[in-house]
């Protein structure tokens, strides 16, 4: 018995003070509505309704069942009607894992612009380089930039970020430029704890190919804004995405190093856990990423 559909048919009985009149508004046959009604006494193990030949009405444990159906169908209708709009509207909380470094230099704007365009969406964003497990921390979204990402995870490109070789020019000053790759080898060099290449640094040349230099790291650190602020001070040379050091690039506080060499471009890629039945506040975020670049 589907006890919803039988409590809106005696709510329906109650209301009009018969089967028949019940039947009617419901588009039910009288003798379907007079099995779903006794469907639901036989259930409850009470009597609901006083039947005679001219009218129905309620009994004392039907006038109580029928004010708690009212009210229980009410709100039924009410979270449906609410989930409905829900998904035709981004609303709600979404969820954000982002990278540290990328977070603080690239996201407070465009989470600005995105509850600008989106009101209805609170924004919940945890910073943390480590790999989270989105459906057990119950992620919406995972920012990951990678070359390499988990088969099994569903993921849309936004983007790329390009990776820069520099150093102060105090700590070039000091110790002279590297003019190729095995340079870097004798240089002091400032490596990112969770680069999956550790100490093996790769740079491509587009007459001489490819070069894996394997560098000594006098500073390790998770968190690239240390590396840096370090390279900066004129500790060593940084391998660093370009949201990083960009700013100091531009300003002259770092410069480049073996600009002729490059590390390819490293994709940005939102991470989600279900293609099917996407949240609005999901695909929202993603289309909003790309429409703004990241």
């Amino acid at each position: 018995m589907d006890t919803l559909q039988a409590m809106r048919v005696f709510v329906a009985v109650v209301e009009r003070n018969g089967f028949s009149a019940a039947a009617e508004a419901l588009q039910m046959s009288t003798p379907g509505v007079t099995r779903q009604v006794a469907a639901l006494e036989a259930r409850l193990s009470t009597r609901l309704l006083n039947r005679t030949t001219r009218r129905v009405s309620p009994t004392s444990a039907g006038a109580a069942y029928y004010a708690q159906c009212v009210r229980l169908l009410a709100e039924f209708d009410a979270m449906e009607a609410d989930i409905g709009a829900q998904a035709l509207a981004p609303s709600g909380t979404l969820r954000l894992n982002a990278p540290v470094s990328y977070g603080l230099a690239r996201l407070g704007p465009l989470l600005a612009g995105f509850h600008a365009r989106y009101p209805q969406v609170n924004v919940d964003l945890t910073l943390s380089d480590r790999m989270v497990d989105m459906v057990e921390e119950g992620f919406d979204i995972a920012l990951r930039i990678t070359r390499t990402l988990n088969p099994a995870l569903i993921a849309r490109r936004l983007g790329e970020v390009q990776v820069r070789l520099c150093a102060s020019p105090a700590y070039l000053a000091q110790h002279g430029m590297p003019l190729q790759p095995d340079d870097l080898a004798t240089h002091a060099c400032l490596g990112y704890s969770y680069s999956a290449t550790g100490d093996v640094w790769t740079l491509h040349h587009r007459v001489h190919g490819e070069a894996r230099v394997t560098v000594t790291s006098t500073l390790r650190a998770n968190n690239g804004d240390v590396l840096r602020e370090a390279a900066i001070a004129g500790m060593g040379i940084i391998l660093q995405p370009d949201f990083l050091v960009d700013g100091a690039l531009a300003e002259g506080t770092l410069q480049p190093v073996l600009p002729e060499w490059y590390v390819p471009a490293i994709g940005i890629h939102a991470v989600y856990s279900s293609r099917s039945h996407l949240a609005p506040k999901v695909r929202a975020f993603i289309d909003y990423l790309l429409e703004r670049g990241v």
